[in-house]
């Protein structure tokens, strides 16, 4: 980064220019990849679901014969 990239950060970072701090950058990037993380394993779970719904209809099934 050059030298006003860097005192453009300062300035925010101090309050003096508009936007967001390098905190807040940091904190939105982290958010970001938690909110990609979640997304993805609610996929997953959704993908899955209809797997386990049909292993506990067949658990309920034989369970029934055995009684």
């Amino acid at each position: 980064m050059a030298l006003r990239g860097w005192v453009r950060r300062a300035e925010r970072d101090q309050g003096l220019r508009p936007g967001p701090t390098s905190a807040d950058q940091k904190r939105i990037k982290s958010l970001e990849r938690e909110v990609r993380e979640l997304r993805q394993a609610n996929e997953i779970l959704r993908k899955a679901s209809p797997y386990f719904a049909m292993v506990e209809l067949d658990r309920r099934f034989w369970l029934g014969f055995a009684t």
